[in-house]
C-alpha cells in the first residue's frame, strides 16, 4: 500500500466518461480554432515558457491532465523530457495520434504513484478544477513530494466563489462534471500548505471563451 493514499473522487468515473465523449470535439477545436492552444494566447504562452526555462535542467516533467497533448508536445519541442497523463482514454488516444513523438498514458491525478523527488516539473494546466475541494490538497501534496528540490509546479484554473455543474460542452455534447472554482488567495494558500513556495502569479480576466482565471507557479525548496 502506498504511504500517501489519495481519496478517490466519488464522481471520477462520470467525469472520465464525460471527457471521453468530448475528446474528439475538443481536439478538433484546438487544432482548428486555436482555443486551448497556448500559442494563441501570449500571456499563457509566456507562463509556460517561463516554466520551461526554469525546469529545463532539472529532469523529467509531467503534464497532469494533458488532454490532447498540446502543452506536452510544446514542452518536448523546447527540449524538455515531457510526458503527459490524462484521466480520459479517448483524450490520450488523440494525444498519441497528434503527437506520436511524445509519451502519454491514462491515469488519474489521484492515482499516479509518483516517486519521491523524481520530477523537475509538474503541470496542472487547466486540469485540476474537477477535483473535489477535499481531494485537491492531497493531490498538490503528492506533486510537492514528487518534485526535486528546486523543481517547479505550474497550474492554471478558473477563479470564482462557486462550484459550477456543467451538463453540456464542446459542441453540445452531454457531460456531467463540476468545476470547482477557487478565489486566488485560497488557491495560493493550498499550494503553500502542500509544501511549495509560490514564485509567480498571473490573473486572467474573463473573455468571450471563459470566465476569470489565474496561473500560479511554485517551487519546492527542500
Amino acid at each position: 500500500m502506498r504511504a500517501h493514499r489519495i481519496d478517490r473522487p466519488a464522481d471520477l468515473d462520470v467525469v472520465r466518461e464525460s471527457y471521453d465523449r468530448v475528446a474528439d470535439n475538443y481536439a478538433h477545436m484546438v487544432a482548428t480554432t486555436g482555443i486551448g492552444d497556448i500559442r494563441s494566447h501570449p500571456w499563457l504562452k509566456a507562463s509556460i515558457d517561463a516554466f520551461a526555462d526554469t525546469v529545463s535542467d532539472l529532469g523529467p516533467v509531467l503534464d497532469v491532465g494533458c488532454g490532447p497533448g498540446t502543452v506536452t508536445a510544446y514542452l518536448a519541442e523546447r527540449g524538455l523530457d515531457a510526458s503527459g497523463v490524462d484521466l480520459s482514454p479517448r483524450m490520450i488516444e488523440n494525444a498519441r495520434r497528434l503527437h506520436p513523438q511524445c509519451r502519454f498514458s491514462v491515469a488519474s491525478a489521484t492515482d499516479l504513484h509518483l516517486g519521491e523527488a523524481s520530477l523537475g516539473g509538474v503541470l496542472g494546466w487547466w486540469s485540476l478544477f474537477n477535483l473535489p475541494r477535499d481531494v485537491l490538497p492531497q493531490v498538490l501534496a503528492s506533486f510537492a513530494r514528487a518534485l526535486k528540490p528546486g523543481g517547479h509546479f505550474i497550474t492554471a484554473t478558473h477563479v470564482g466563489d462557486e462550484d459550477a455543474v456543467r451538463t453540456e460542452a464542446y459542441g453540445g455534447v452531454s457531460v456531467r462534471w463540476t468545476t470547482h472554482q477557487w478565489r486566488p488567495e485560497q488557491l495560493v494558500d493550498l499550494i503553500e500548505q502542500a509544501g511549495l513556495r509560490p514564485v509567480a502569479e498571473l490573473r486572467l480576466p474573463a473573455d468571450e471563451h471563459s470566465g476569470p482565471g489565474m496561473v500560479v507557479m511554485a517551487k519546492r525548496l527542500d
